[in-house]
């Protein structure tokens, strides 16, 4: 089997500005950048996943309608420029401030590795020749641990550096796109 490389993106600071708690497409607004970067992810053959952590759902302060209503509602204004995700993966859960079934600890939530692992699974994804951007070091620290080879930390979110693993820290998408264009597999 031919595995594919992803690239994998969190969503709020990443595909989004950064809204605490962002849930209706009123307060959405994409960073500058992002339909040219998913421009070129699909032009070089990768698998584009959104993993996001969406603890609003667990602390009850919307619900995975909302969240699916308002990814619908990205996925259409992405469409008007030609550009996709391929799959979208959510953790809806919160080991402390969870309500109900939403409060446990569980792998998916990063930073653990879950929502990566389940797409190389479902989807035959590479991860050693993935990307993922991340504005927060729990991201990192997933994309670590589930063995995806190019990680970056995207934006100002984080103030300190995110110990004990190996990334690029960015404040554009231009040092991502390079690394899409310069991959030795090429285009699919």
């Amino acid at each position: 089997m031919n595995l594919r490389p992803a690239l994998f993106l969190d969503r709020d600071g990443v595909i989004n500005e950064e809204v605490d708690y962002l849930w209706t497409w009123d307060r959405c607004r994409f960073v500058d950048g992002i339909v040219s970067l998913l421009r070129t992810a699909h032009r070089q053959g990768y698998f584009v996943a959104v993993v996001t952590n969406q603890a609003g759902i667990g602390r009850g302060m919307y619900t995975e309608e909302d969240f699916h209503r308002l990814m619908e509602r990205m996925a259409e204004e992405l469409a008007k420029h030609d550009v996709h995700f391929d799959a979208v993966y959510f953790s809806p859960f919160h080991p402390i401030h969870g309500l109900g079934d939403y409060k446990r600890e569980t792998d998916c939530r990063k930073p653990g590795p879950g929502m990566m692992l389940r797409a190389a699974e479902e989807h035959g994804l590479d991860l050693p020749r993935s990307i993922l951007v991340g504005d927060r070091c729990t991201d990192i620290l997933a994309g670590a641990a589930a063995g995806i080879g190019h990680l970056y930390l995207f934006g100002t979110t984080e103030s300190d550096a995110c110990e004990g693993v190996s990334y690029i820290p960015v404040n554009s998408f231009e040092a991502i796109e390079k690394q899409l264009l310069s991959s030795p597999f090429g285009a699919l």
